[in-house]
């Protein structure tokens, strides 16, 4: 499955380059929402509630009222979890509140999965130099993707699995890293980060992972026509 990102910051939809560059900008998410109207689902990020400098609420529901959404940024609580599921939000992104900078928190997971069920979160393991990073990607934990994703399972029914590394850069990923992953876990995972060719994708598809892209699409580089196609 191929999900196109929109991510979000100050009500406009935007794409950034390493979570700190902001490369392009427009103003309507939801017309960028319609050009995404082939795809079975949308990944939306909150960077506003990513970065602790308030939150995009009415434009998640709005969106979410549109399409299947899968949400995140900024979920810290339980109780923002569950707002984004009552916005609309199919499944929501966890990434920070799931580690500390040694270990992964057990307790807050299990308690998550107690408030919302497990089959309607999933996990981000967003890895720079091989390691997880957390905090709008400014924190670099000790802990490694491939050695903590089976510790995650009963907690998530999936990962969104970025490779920071390429993110935004247009330069290709890092196949092997996904095939890592895939090897190690029977878990859906969607794979993101210098996601550029549609041969990235065909290889992604042959492991059977899912493929979220964004700024290839707002590029121009990908073409929906093509990528729906696929």
């Amino acid at each position: 499955m191929i999900i196109p990102c929109i991510d979000v910051m100050d009500g406009k939809a935007v794409q950034l380059v390493q979570g700190r560059d902001k490369a392009l900008e427009e103003d309507s998410p939801l017309a960028v929402l319609e050009r995404f109207r082939a795809f079975p689902q949308i990944q939306v990020i909150d960077l506003d509630a990513a970065l602790n400098r308030g939150a995009n609420d009415e434009l998640i529901r709005t969106l979410a009222a549109q399409a299947v959404i899968r949400a995140g940024g900024g979920v810290r609580s339980f109780d923002r979890a569950r707002s984004l599921i009552g916005q609309g939000a199919h499944r929501v992104i966890i990434g920070t509140a799931a580690f500390s900078e040694t270990g992964i928190e057990h307790n807050w997971l299990a308690g998550l999965a107690d408030a919302i069920g497990p089959d309607r979160v999933l996990i981000a393991l967003d890895s720079r130099d091989g390691c997880i990073v957390t905090r709008g990607w400014k924190s670099t934990t000790r802990l490694r993707a491939h050695d903590v994703i089976r510790e995650l399972e009963p907690y998530c029914s999936g990962f969104l699995c970025t490779y920071v590394d390429k993110e935004g850069m247009m330069q290709g990923t890092d196949l092997e890293w996904f095939q890592d992953l895939r090897n190690t876990t029977d878990r859906e995972i969607t794979a993101a980060g210098g996601i550029t060719t549609l041969e990235d994708i065909r290889a992604l598809q042959q492991m059977n992972v899912h493929a979220a892209i964004g700024m290839a699409i707002y590029t121009g580089r990908l073409s929906l026509e093509e990528l729906a196609a696929c």
